[in-house]
């Protein structure tokens, strides 16, 4: 019996715990993954407290996964067994409609299947992510890592860094451009990285001075401290691009005013209550606007990934132990991380 070891919540209450399950049969389109390292996205924590009112328990979180392929379906021709792969958010979608035929997975009409607490399109049975020793995966939602990259480090740029990379890219940031990024977490460290290398002059928001240093080591041209209204006032009208990464309710009028004419400011941090409404006056008297964006398809997490492997670009990471997890949770709550955990899984199988 082919017995999968992970780590799960029972229940919202309940702290993650050693859980054990058997994966499903290899299909013929399948790749089968021994989880090397599962990066901790904000996004875990809701899931296994059930903050978004959608989980279904027991939930094994994890979709920022990096591993090494073990065996392969008949039919599979994208990998072979010893690829260093990735599987990011979505491990399925319709296929069929507009969206997936754009490769736009991640907004597929009918609704994408996620790595973990999402239902299989086959069986229905409620997908497991990658806090476990091993996952199945169709080929054509698997990625391959650049053989340059720590593979460690390479884990959260399945979320954190499509979830950055997507939106710097669609709205074409680049040489000439002045970048804003809001917030030096998860995202935010991700999103200075990786404008910086798209040749953009960057510009990092946070209400903290003691992140003025790390944001400059990042890449941040400038970094200002967006509680100080003259130095906020001082960019005012002048930004091409903001991309505001912060998960808590704040006021967006403050960011709003230094988009210059027909500049947008794009949303990817979901705050547990919503962001006060921002004045009206300030979008339509220079055109500006407010977008949102959802992580990537699997092509363009694909070039995001060629992207940091030629600019050799991965996250800042703290590893930690499975058996850690629980304590990193209470971490991650606090912003007491620089600037993502990352699970070595070989704890978890030694402990298996």
């Amino acid at each position: 019996m082919n017995i999968t070891h992970a780590y799960a919540a029972q229940d919202a209450k309940s702290k993650l715990a050693p859980f054990e399950y058997q994966p499903r049969e290899l299909r013929e389109h399948d790749v089968q993954i021994e989880v090397m390292y599962c990066g901790v996205c904000h996004s875990d924590l809701h899931q296994a407290r059930n903050e978004w009112k959608n989980t279904v328990f027991p939930v094994v979180p994890g979709h920022e996964i990096v591993g090494r392929v073990t065996a392969v379906g008949g039919h599979t021709h994208k990998y072979k067994v010893g690829d260093i792969v990735g599987v990011g958010c979505l491990v399925d979608s319709c296929r069929e409609c507009d969206s997936c035929k754009e490769d736009l997975e991640q907004y597929c009409e009918n609704g994408f299947t996620g790595t973990y607490n999402g239902q299989d399109r086959v069986t229905g049975e409620i997908t497991y992510g990658g806090y476990s020793t091993q996952v199945i995966v169709n080929e054509d939602f698997v990625l391959r890592i650049p053989e340059n990259l720590d593979p460690a480090g390479a884990a959260p740029l399945l979320c954190a860094g499509i979830t950055t990379f997507s939106p710097l890219h669609h709205w074409k940031v680049g040489p000439g451009k002045k970048v804003g990024i809001v917030g030096l977490g998860g995202l935010g460290h991700m999103g200075v990285k990786i404008a910086h290398a798209m040749g953009a002059h960057v510009v990092l928001f946070t209400t903290s001075p003691s992140k003025i240093e790390d944001g400059k080591r990042l890449g941040a041209d400038e970094v200002v401290i967006s509680k100080d209204a003259e130095q906020m006032a001082q960019h005012t009208n002048t930004f091409d691009f903001i991309l505001n990464t912060v998960a808590a309710q704040h006021d967006l009028d403050q960011f709003i005013t230094l988009l210059r004419r027909d500049g947008t400011m794009t949303l990817v941090g979901v705050p547990e209550h919503s962001h006060p409404s921002p004045q009206v006056f300030n979008l339509i008297f220079k055109r500006r606007s407010i977008a949102g964006s959802l992580i990537g398809g699997i092509k363009e997490t694909q070039e995001m990934l060629d992207f940091c492997g030629k600019h050799n670009l991965t996250s800042d990471i703290e590893m930690i132990k499975m058996d850690e997890i629980n304590e990193a949770y209470e971490r991650m709550l606090k912003s007491d991380v620089k600037y993502r955990f990352v699970i070595d899984i070989d704890t978890l199988r030694a402990a298996g």
